[in-house]
C-alpha cells in the first residue's frame, strides 16, 4: 500500500494473481496452470474467486508468488522455470510497482502434444 498526499493505493491480490497468471501463460514451454483438488475445494467452501495455479501474498511494498504449472513435453524444465520466474517478476514489478521478493514454481505435470491418428474407415477395411 502506497500513501501519498492524495490518498492510498492498494492493489488487490486478485489483480496481482491475474498479472502473474497471464505472464506465466505467455512463457514458452508452459502448457497450462495446475489448479489441483485443494483449489477447487477452496473455491466451493469460501466462494472466493481463486485463480487457477496462482497464489499470492501482497504486502504494502512487496509481493510473493507461488505458481503450479504443467510444462510441455520436451522442454528443459529448469530453463522454462527460470524464464517463468523472470517473466512473472518483471511483469509484476513493471505493472504494479511492487517489489517481488520470490516466485516459487511447482511443476505438477507434463503435457504431451496430441498426435493425430489416422481415422480408419471400417467400410474400406476387408
Amino acid at each position: 500500500m502506497e500513501q501519498h498526499n492524495e490518498g492510498t493505493i492498494r492493489i488487490s491480490d486478485d489483480v496481482v494473481a491475474t498479472i502473474a497468471g497471464l505472464a506465466a501463460l505467455e512463457t514458452p514451454g508452459i502448457a497450462a496452470m495446475s489448479g489441483g483438488i485443494s483449489e477447487g475445494l477452496a473455491k466451493r467452501i469460501s466462494g472466493k474467486n481463486v485463480h487457477k495455479g496462482v497464489s499470492v501474498e501482497v504486502g504494502t511494498e512487496e509481493a510473493a508468488v507461488d505458481l503450479r504449472i504443467i510444462v510441455e513435453y520436451g522442454s528443459k524444465i529448469h530453463q522454462v522455470c527460470r524464464m517463468l520466474q523472470e517473466n512473472v517478476k518483471d511483469s509484476l514489478e513493471a505493472m504494479t510497482g511492487l517489489r517481488v521478493v520470490e516466485v516459487n514454481v511447482k511443476v505438477e505435470g507434463v503435457a504431451f502434444k496430441d498426435k493425430e491418428e489416422p481415422i480408419l474407415d471400417s467400410a474400406k477395411i476387408k
